[in-house]
C-alpha cells in the first residue's frame, strides 16, 4: 500500500509541485516508511530531485533522532539537492552526514566537490585532507586533492599528494600521467623518477606518462605512437557505428569543418585566423565547431567572423556534436586539438565526415582509427618516414604551418623596460617549462659558461620551475643573475619582447612552433637541433622556409658551438640578423595567400565525392 502510494506520488510530482500533497497525509505515510523503502522508491531515474529532497527532509525530521540510517538520509538529501543545483544546502546535508558517520568517505568526497564548485577551494582541500583514511577511500580523496592542487597551480603540493596516492596503489595510469607531467612542469628531474616509486619501472612510468609528456621526452616516433595508442585505448570507446557515407557527398563547394577547443586567445588560434579568412569561397564553404568558452578576445571575434557557419557544440555530448557535423554534410573535418587539453576525440570516433584529419594541435602520431590524415610538410615528416606515422601524412607543399600577418606588435619597448641589460648578449626561450629537459638546460648552461658576457631570458612559468632551474644552474657555477625570468605578457607586448633578445635557443625534442615563427617574424634568429620526429623538426621546417637552414644544428655539440660563436663574433651575428630584418618572414611564412592555396590543394586531393572529381 505505502509503496504503491509513493510510486504514484513520485510519478505525479515529476509533473506537479509537492505542496499539492496534503502535509498531514505525507507525514503519516513517511512515519511508517522504512528508510530503504524510500530509497527504493526514489531510485526511479526520472524523479524530480526537488521532490526527493523534500521527502528526505521530512523523513529526517520524523526519524533522525532514533534511526541508525540518519547519516545515509542526510547523504541522500545531499545527492538530491546537488542534482537540483542547490549547492549551499547540499554542503549542509553532506556535512551533517559526516557528523553522524565521520568515516563516510562518499560524503567527504561529495562535500569537497560542492565546496570546490562554490569557489571555496580551501575548504574543499581541508575536507579531503581531514577525511584521509587507510582504506579504499584513501585513493579517491588523495586524487581529488591532487587534481585540485594542480588546477590551482600549486604544483609541488599536487606532486607530493599524487606520489602518496601511487605509493598506496601504483597501478593508476591517470595518476601516473599527472604525476609525471607535474614533474615536467616543475623541471623536477629526472622526470621518470623510478627512485620515487619503487613499485614502478621506467617503462611503465613512460608508457602511462601521457602523449604530451612523450613529445617532450622522446624523439622516437614509435615510442610516441605507442604511448598515444595506450592513452586512446584507455580513454576512448569506439562509437557504435559511423555516421558519414564512405563515398562522400555531392556538393558544389567543398565543405571543410574545423573542430577545436582553442577558438580563443591561444597559440593555435594566433596561427590559423587568417587561413580561415582567406579560404577561397568559390571552392570552399567553411564551418567552425567550437568547444571553447568565449573569452571575449579579439582573435576569437576574428575567427567567428571568418567562418561561413559557426556552431557552438561545447555543451553537446560527443554523439550530438557528431550528428550536428553529419547534418551539415561536412566533406573534410579537421581536428585542431589532437591529444591536447579540451580534445573531443569522441566526436571523431563517430566518423561524422567522410575524410577526417588532424592539424597543428598535437604534433605527433595520433593512432585513432577514424582519422585519415595528419597534415604536415616534407621536412617535418620526410617521405621515407611516412609509414612510421598514424594517421597517414597529408603533405602541404612548402611549409606545414599556417601564419597570421595581422597580429599587432607594440612599438617602442626597450630592454630597460623589461629589466634586460643593454651590455649583455641575451639568449632567450619563451617555451613552457615542461618542454625544458635536463639535457637541453645543461646545454644552455654550457653556452652561458662559454659566452661569459651573456644572460638567459626565460618565461616565469611557475615558482617551482624557477626555483629548480636556478638551483640547477648554481650547480654548474651559473649565478642567479644570469637567469632572467619574465612575467607573461599580452600578445603585442610579447612580440615586442622577442625583438629585444639576440638569439632564441630552441627546446628539444619538443621544438617551438608558434613561438619559433613569432621569433623569425620579428627578426630574432632561432637556433634548433634537428631531430627525428615531427615535433623535433618543427623549427627546422620554419628555418628552412625563411632561408636560414644554417641555424639547424645536427648535434648538441654543434648547437653549443654555434650559440657561442654568434655571441662572441659580433660581425657574424650582425650579418645573420640583417638577413632576417630584410623581410624574410613576410616573403615566406607570411605569404598567407600562397600557403592557403597550397593548403587547399592538399584538401582537394583527398576529398571524396560520388560525383565527378571537384576541380
Amino acid at each position: 500500500m505505502d509503496r504503491l502510494w509513493f510510486d504514484e506520488l513520485v510519478a505525479r510530482e515529476t509533473r506537479e509541485s509537492l505542496p499539492t500533497v496534503d502535509p498531514a497525509e505525507l507525514r503519516d505515510r513517511l512515519s511508517r516508511l522504512a528508510f530503504f523503502d524510500l530509497v527504493s522508491i526514489l531510485s526511479v531515474p526520472s524523479h524530480d530531485p526537488m521532490v526527493g529532497a523534500e521527502l528526505y527532509r521530512q523523513w529526517i525530521n520524523l526519524h533522525a533522532d532514533n534511526s541508525p540510517m540518519r547519516h545515509a538520509a542526510w547523504f541522500n538529501l545531499g545527492v538530491e539537492l546537488s542534482a537540483a543545483g542547490d549547492v549551499q544546502n547540499a554542503i549542509i546535508a553532506y556535512s551533517n552526514a559526516r557528523i553522524y558517520k565521520p568515516d563516510l568517505h562518499q560524503a567527504s568526497i561529495n562535500l569537497g566537490l560542492m565546496q570546490e564548485n562554490s569557489g571555496d577551494v580551501e575548504a574543499a582541500l581541508e575536507t579531503w585532507e581531514t577525511a584521509l583514511q587507510p582504506d579504499e577511500s584513501r585513493l579517491l580523496l588523495l586524487n581529488h586533492r591532487g587534481r585540485l592542487l594542480e588546477r590551482l597551480d600549486r604544483l609541488d603540493q599536487a606532486e607530493g599528494v599524487l606520489r602518496r596516492s601511487l605509493l598506496t596503489d601504483p597501478h593508476q595510469p591517470d595518476v601516473i600521467q599527472h604525476w609525471v607531467h607535474l614533474r615536467q612542469k616543475m623541471c623536477k628531474w629526472p622526470v621518470i623518477a623510478v627512485q620515487e616509486l619503487f613499485a614502478l619501472d621506467a617503462q611503465r612510468l613512460a608508457v602511462n606518462g601521457g602523449p604530451l609528456t612523450a613529445l617532450a621526452l622522446f624523439d622516437d616516433i614509435a615510442v610516441q605512437r605507442q604511448i598515444a595508442k595506450v592513452w586512446i585505448h584507455r580513454k576512448l570507446s569506439s562509437a557504435p557505428h559511423r555516421l558519414s557515407p564512405a563515398e562522400g557527398y555531392r556538393h558544389s563547394r567543398i565543405r571543410v569543418g574545423y573542430l577545436s577547443s582553442d577558438f580563443r586567445a591561444h597559440a593555435m588560434a594566433f596561427l590559423v585566423a587568417e587561413l580561415f579568412e582567406r579560404h577561397d569561397r568559390e571552392r570552399f564553404e567553411v564551418y567552425g565547431y567550437c568547444v571553447s568558452a568565449d573569452d571575449g578576445s579579439e582573435v576569437r571575434q576574428r575567427i567567428i567572423a571568418a567562418f561561413d557557419h559557426f556552431r557552438v557544440v561545447r555543451g553537446l555530448g560527443d554523439e550530438a556534436a557528431a550528428r550536428q557535423i553529419r547534418a551539415d554534410e561536412i566533406d573534410i573535418l579537421i581536428d585542431l586539438n589532437g591529444l591536447t587539453h579540451g580534445a573531443r576525440l569522441g566526436v571523431l570516433s563517430w566518423k561524422p565526415a567522410p575524410v577526417q584529419a588532424t592539424y597543428l594541435g598535437y604534433i605527433g602520431p595520433l593512432p585513432l582509427p577514424e582519422l585519415d590524415y595528419i597534415l604536415c610538410d616534407e621536412y617535418v615528416i620526410p617521405r621515407d618516414m611516412a609509414e612510421a606515422y598514424e594517421p597517414s601524412p597529408l603533405y602541404i607543399e612548402g611549409v606545414y604551418q599556417a601564419n597570421d600577418t595581422k597580429r599587432p606588435i607594440r612599438e617602442g619597448l626597450t630592454r630597460a623596460d623589461v629589466g634586460l641589460p643593454d651590455d649583455r648578449f641575451v639568449y632567450c626561450c619563451f617555451a613552457n617549462h615542461y618542454k625544458i629537459t635536463e639535457t637541453v638546460f645543461s646545454l644552455w648552461l654550457t653556452i652561458l659558461l662559454k659566452a661569459e658576457n651573456s644572460v638567459l631570458w626565460l618565461i616565469a612559468d611557475s615558482p617551482e620551475s624557477q626555483r629548480n632551474l636556478t638551483h640547477y644552474a648554481a650547480s654548474f657555477g651559473i649565478g642567479a643573475d644570469r637567469l632572467i625570468f619574465a612575467a607573461r605578457a599580452l600578445p603585442a607586448d610579447y612580440l615586442a619582447r622577442l625583438r629585444l633578445a639576440d638569439l632564441y635557443l630552441d627546446t628539444h625534442p619538443y621544438n617551438a612552433g608558434t613561438v619559433a615563427s613569432d621569433a623569425l617574424r620579428v627578426g630574432l634568429p632561432l637556433l634548433t637541433i634537428e631531430g627525428k620526429s615531427f615535433v623535433a623538426r618543427m623549427a627546422g621546417s620554419l628555418l628552412t622556409a625563411v632561408g636560414m637552414s644554417e641555424l639547424i644544428a645536427s648535434t648538441p655539440q654543434d648547437y653549443v658551438a654555434l650559440a657561442v660563436a654568434l655571441a662572441t663574433d659580433p660581425d657574424r651575428y650582425r650579418l645573420l640578423r640583417a638577413r632576417l630584418s630584410e623581410g624574410a618572414w613576410m616573403r615566406t611564412l607570411g605569404d598567407v595567400t600562397l600557403f592557403t592555396r597550397r593548403f587547399e590543394a592538399a584538401l582537394r586531393s583527398v576529398v571524396r565525392s560520388p560525383a565527378e572529381d571537384i576541380e
